[in-house]
């Protein structure tokens, strides 16, 4: 299995940090980012993974290396220009030439990446979507009416939201549906294949996720690294 591992975001929220160093490569207890997501791809059988750089490409480049020390086969891609979530991965088509993750770069999960390209790949789809259930609470009461009368309240519902989750599968017919050295977002494609009546598939993911994009989620994955990824995705 292969994936790609979007890498060139400039982190702007999560500044000061990101001056310094690009946002995969924060670290997370006694590993960077992109080391715990490599480490979890290897682990349910990826063995080479593309990573999609702009934002201080070289130093991603002279940190990871070519992937030896990791186990697997490493490679950094460089865009002249931002292209995007999507764009990017248009510049490996002829690398990917079976199914494959994308994946974005500040996202944390335990999910099962075995099963979740079983899954993918039994489908009539180009295009599997990750998506993740996020409840939010609700601070104030809901109030059901008709007319000037109350007919009913609801005592601060939790909101359920299903999110896009930045992980995906994808099959070599989705470059068909990317253009070429275009900015172009996973939002853009999506929304391209339904406009076309093209099937996009979902996978629902229960297991832990968290993205890091705001100094409180870097916080928190800080909490989540001992119980979880500190001694390795098989413990």
């Amino acid at each position: 299995m292969k994936a790609v591992i979007l890498a060139g975001g400039l982190g702007s929220r999560l500044r000061p940090f990101t001056e310094a160093i690009p946002k995969p490569l924060l670290p997370i207890g006694e590993q960077s980012l992109l080391e715990i997501q490599i480490t979890r791809l290897k682990h349910f059988g990826v063995e080479e993974v593309f990573l999609a750089t702009n934002y201080k490409s070289e130093y991603v480049r002279s940190f990871m290396g070519d992937g030896s020390r990791y186990g697997i086969k490493l490679t950094v891609s460089h865009e002249e220009k931002p292209l995007g979530t999507a764009g990017p991965v248009r510049l490996l088509r002829e690398h990917l030439t079976e199914p494959f993750f994308l994946m974005n770069g500040d996202i944390l999960s335990t999910v099962d990446f075995a099963k979740m390209y079983e899954f993918a790949t039994s489908l009539e789809s180009d295009l599997c979507v990750g998506i993740k259930k996020i409840i939010t609470p609700f601070a104030f009461g809901n109030v059901f009416h008709e007319g000037n009368f109350v007919t009913g309240i609801e005592e601060k519902p939790n909101i359920e939201t299903d999110i896009i989750a930045g992980i995906y599968v994808m099959k070599p017919g989705i470059f068909d549906h990317i253009p070429e050295n275009t900015y172009f977002g996973m939002d853009h494609l999506i929304l391209s294949m339904l406009d076309k009546k093209v099937p996009v598939a979902k996978y629902s993911i229960w297991e832990l996720w968290l993205d890091i994009g705001q100094l409180p989620d870097y916080e928190k994955a800080q909490e989540i690294y001992e119980q979880h990824f500190k001694n390795g995705p098989g413990a």
